[in-house]
């Protein structure tokens, strides 16, 4: 699947056929934080991010998710990715443990995939 790159609001629909191309129920992510875009799709995150990365992110910013399209919007965030694991930030887990940065990827998706 293509990895496309989300700078403007888009409909659920995007992610719904982003998730039929790859996993089914579910497609990769990858959210900048710091620029306020994301990138979709991929068979792993770190194609997403090498994509991010190409277009001028920076790594820090970078956060590694998974969204399941058909599920409520309260769950259809999944804060997993290997690219997640970083010590030296204090994130040894695949799982995002910091709340804030949780908070600051869910504001991300929500002001650019529509889930109505």
């Amino acid at each position: 699947m293509e990895i496309i790159v989300i700078s403007e609001p888009v409909g659920l629909e995007v992610v719904r056929q982003a998730a039929a191309e790859s996993f089914v129920d579910m497609v990769k992510a990858v959210v900048d934080v710091g620029r306020g875009i994301l990138a979709l799709g991929g068979e792993l995150h770190a194609d997403a991010e090498a994509v991010l990365l190409a277009d001028g992110s920076r790594q820090d910013d970078l956060w590694g998710i998974n969204l399941y399209p058909e599920k409520p919007a309260s769950e259809w965030i999944e804060y997993s990715s290997l690219i997640n694991v970083r010590p030296r930030a204090g994130n040894r887990s695949l799982v995002i443990q910091d709340l804030v940065i949780q908070g600051k990827i869910r504001a991300v998706v929500e002001r650019l995939i529509s889930k109505r």
